[in-house]
């Protein structure tokens, strides 16, 4: 009992100092949040306003950490208290922050906004000074681009959730951040959103509830949307836009302000180009057959929620392993792979890449099996470095494939080591549920020459990848370069870092300065050339001159950000070397522009609000939503080896050379450390218990984990107090762990197939087609080796009753086809006609790739 209270006592500490739960009865000053959207082609203009108000009997000063998008320009920032509007200026962060104490200081309202140093998605808002009775209205606008989806939508997120970011050990803590489960948030959302574009719009699509898509116009090229009414802000809110003829190259040239001073970026004019590069059919019927394939995988404890709000939903690290299956599956034979999972620790299948054959995917197919989100905190920067220090293979270019939900505290420095191997690699990155950062996960496919991809909600993780890999096994694009043609007399300073990837049908964006005076009927024109595949190919895009009447300065603003980010990055590989020259000009450019970076902040001060502030200032700290349960990516990941562990887990010691305690729970692998006693307890205290896994000689054991992972920690909620374990190893509960939903047909005709594309003629195959071992041996032709004749019917399953997955199995159905071929096998046709007559279907050779 004494360890119990301890435990508890110890529990509860680490919740108050970690900030990682709200103090129940403190009142929280932000009442509701209105966002108002405008999307114009692939760009959106956002307007968030947020409402404050001190309903206690002193002043206080709130504190609201939350995500934007990693990408957004952030142009404008005002409070307004009563009648009065004060406009936030920008200024350097340091300065910025002493403005900001000294008005505290002397009683005046104050308002702060500044970006994370360590992740550009994360922002701290502070309202000071917020007198008794009084309410404040925050304004804070952003643009950003819409990133293109697989199925051709154009993606725009405003993040709700901010899960705790990860801390590696040894590193400077970041910012707190403040959350509580979804269902308790206590603010709510009013949001709507006005779509328009020179092409119709098809239909606009959200995880969220929305209400119909209203047109303004009858070319349905305007129209409003809404979320529904009662609406909480409890997690992300995603709109796929669809347009009609979507991806053409297009060119948006935008006026210079006219009280700008005269020759910066904001006084003249800034063109932004969109391409969307078309390759050979020639060149990309062909799938390369080389390469190294290294699959880093996400095991932190939070890789355990569910994918989507939905509890029941598939796990994270559950999707993961089926995706691993696909990929491992699709791989080409020829190619060479391993694969990384990590947590506080690293683990890989392989000492280094080995070649793909049946033997080596066989034996990391069974350890992907036993994968389990069980290796505490997110650490990704040492297994990364761990990859990086492995030589490249001859004649085999290294795809890096990264899977993680994203909760970490030192995105840049991930970012910078992804630039800095760049020339090695292509980095392709899958944020995973909701909270995953968006900096973090578009950071390292941007500077790694590869591709991003998020899933959240109820997405499936399977078809998005497998796009990927598609990217992949393209030829690699090299020797990119943009020649700009200009009338006499304008000349072109590039604001977007030199492209060093394309993808066939992804866009690129490029932005540059002009500068000098032409003619209104004056037309420029971009053109990118490479070579793909040894073969020289390029793309033009003519443009006119004449500025694009009232575009609100959103080119400019994207354009200051690209550059902004450019010189961050430059900054961070050149500290040595540049001294404070990198810093002095992001500083420069980002008042001038009034788009913030991380060496800035937006400072607002009421210096005509009359008497001052009596009476010390009380901090309310205003939480976010977590979704789910968000374990081990937690502050909690923090605590030192040795500290005392939480209460009721089970557990497995690492390292131990003492013998092992009695029962089956328990297991010792290193280090010594005394079981904990028998303990009871309720859903409320699940969500810390599974936070310690990191924190010491403790882990727990693979079945256990999971089932106490999903156990729900909503007051709400029904309780779970009959969970209990005994140091004698026993497991007492009403409850049994829950058996496994049985296996996704296609996975399960899937894991059949062989490395080399075949399938064999066991009775596995003949369960996966649903049929018995005598009815799918009956009808196949004597001539026809075993093989053969269960690879056409694999075949014909797939094409004939899962053509709705066909993004996912298409690449292994390729590798299929290949191998018959190559098997010169005889009486195809045949086979094909007793395999539809045997399964009921009509599929053609000829669809087959036969």
């Amino acid at each position: 009992m004494t360890y119990f209270l301890t435990a508890i006592t110890w529990y509860y500490t680490m919740v108050t100092c970690c900030g990682l739960l709200t103090a129940g009865k403190e009142p929280v000053p932000l009442k509701s949040i209105e966002v108002e959207v405008e999307v114009r082609d692939h760009v959106a203009s956002v307007v968030s306003t947020l409402l404050y108000e001190n309903k206690e009997d002193k002043p206080i000063e709130a504190v609201f950490v939350f995500p934007l998008p990693g990408d957004a320009a952030v142009c404008h920032f005002s409070a307004k208290i009563g009648q009065t509007q004060v406009v936030a200026e920008v200024r350097e962060k340091q300065k910025a922050r002493e403005e900001y104490d000294d008005a505290l200081s002397s009683g005046q309202q104050a308002f702060l906004l500044e970006e994370s140093e360590q992740s550009p998605d994360v922002f701290t808002l502070s309202v000071g000074s917020l007198p008794p009775g009084e309410s404040a209205s925050i304004r804070l606008e952003y643009v950003t681009e819409l990133a293109v989806q697989a199925d051709e939508g154009l993606r725009f997120c405003l993040p709700a959730v901010l899960n705790p970011r990860y801390q590696p050990q040894g590193s400077a803590d970041g910012v707190q951040v403040t959350s509580v489960p979804a269902s308790l948030v206590p603010y709510g959302l009013s949001f709507s959103a006005r779509v328009s574009s020179p092409r119709p719009i098809s239909k606009v699509e959200s995880s969220s509830s929305l209400e119909a898509l209203q047109y303004l116009n009858t070319e349905q090229t305007q129209a409003t949307v809404k979320l529904a009414a009662e609406y909480k802000f409890d997690r992300d809110v995603e709109l796929l836009i669809y347009y009609k003829d979507a991806h053409q190259p297009t060119a948006v040239v935008e006026a210079g302000q006219a009280s700008a001073k005269s020759g910066t970026l904001m006084s003249d004019a800034v063109v932004m180009v969109s391409l969307y590069p078309e390759f050979p059919q020639a060149v990309m019927s062909s799938v390369t057959s080389c390469g190294e394939f290294v699959f880093l995988l996400d095991r932190s404890g939070s890789m355990d929620c569910p994918m989507g709000s939905n509890q029941n939903a598939q796990t994270r690290i559950s999707s993961a392993r089926d995706t691993l299956l696909l990929l491992l599956k699709s791989v080409p034979m020829g190619c060479h792979f391993n694969i990384y999972s990590f947590g506080s620790s690293f683990e890989h299948i392989f000492p280094k890449s080995v070649k793909y054959s049946q033997e080596t995917m066989d034996e990391a197919l069974k350890k992907v099996e036993t994968m389990e989100a069980d290796m505490g905190g997110t650490e990704i920067l040492q297994p990364l470095k761990h990859i990086y220090s492995q030589p490249c293979i001859p004649s085999q270019p290294r795809q890096l494939f990264v899977f993680t939900d994203g909760e970490v505290g030192n995105t840049k420095d991930v970012i910078h080591l992804v630039k800095k191997n760049s020339g090695s690699h292509r980095c392709f990155s899958f944020g995973i549920g909701e909270g995953a950062s968006s900096a973090l996960i578009n950071g390292v496919a941007k500077e790694g020459g590869g591709h991003a991809q998020f899933i959240s909600g109820g997405d499936r993780m399977q078809p998005k990848v497998m796009q990927s890999l598609r990217f992949a096994l393209q030829p690699a694009v090299v020797d990119i370069k943009v020649k700009w043609d200009l009338p006499k007399g304008v000349s072109v300073t590039a604001l977007s870092p030199p492209i060093t990837t394309l993808f066939q049908g992804q866009r690129s964006l490029i932005y540059g300065q002009l500068t000098g005076k032409s003619s209104k009927a004056a037309e420029g024109c971009v053109t990118v050339t490479y070579k793909l595949a040894g073969h020289p190919s390029q793309n033009q895009m003519r443009f006119g001159l004449k500025p694009t009447e009232d575009t609100g300065l959103i080119v400019h603003r994207l354009g200051a950000r690209t550059l902004i980010r450019s010189l961050e990055m430059e900054g961070r590989e050149n500290t040595k070397k540049e001294g404070g020259g990198v810093k002095e000009k992001v500083v420069e450019l980002s008042v001038q522009s009034g788009v913030s970076s991380s060496f800035t902040a937006f400072i607002a001060v009421n210096k005509g609000s009359g008497d001052a502030v009596q009476g010390p200032l009380v901090r309310r700290n205003v939480p976010t939503p977590r979704m789910g349960l968000r374990l081990c990516s937690s502050p909690y990941s923090r605590v030192k080896r040795g500290a005392p562990p939480p209460p009721g887990k089970v557990f497995k010691m690492r390292g131990c050379s003492a013998p092992p305690p009695p029962g089956k729970l328990f297991k010792m692998r290193g280090r010594s450390a005394p079981p904990p006693p028998p303990v009871v307890f309720g859903c409320g205290a699940t969500v810390a218990l599974d936070m310690a896994m990191a924190a010491g000689p403790y882990r727990a054991k693979k079945g256990i984990s999971k089932r106490m992972a999903t156990a729900q920690c909503h007051a709400e909620e029904e309780e779970d107090d009959d969970m209990s374990f005994g140091i004698d190893g026993s497991f007492r509960s009403a409850d049994v762990e829950p058996q496994q939903p049985p296996r996704d047909p296609l996975l399960q005709m899937v894991s059949l197939q062989k490395a080399s594309g075949c399938w064999v003629l066991e009775p596995a195959l003949a369960a996966a087609l649903g049929k018995t071992t005598e009815e799918v041996e009956k009808p196949k032709p004597a001539s026809v080796k075993n093989e053969v004749w269960a690879t056409i019917l694999a075949l014909i399953w797939l094409h004939g009753f899962k053509m709705d997955a066909q993004e996912e199995w298409e690449l292994l159905a390729m590798k299929a086809a290949s191998w018959l071929r190559a098997e010169k096998a005889p009486c195809v046709t045949e086979c094909v006609e007793a395999g539809n007559v045997l399964l009921g279907s009509t599929v053609q050779k000829e669809a087959l790739g036969l």
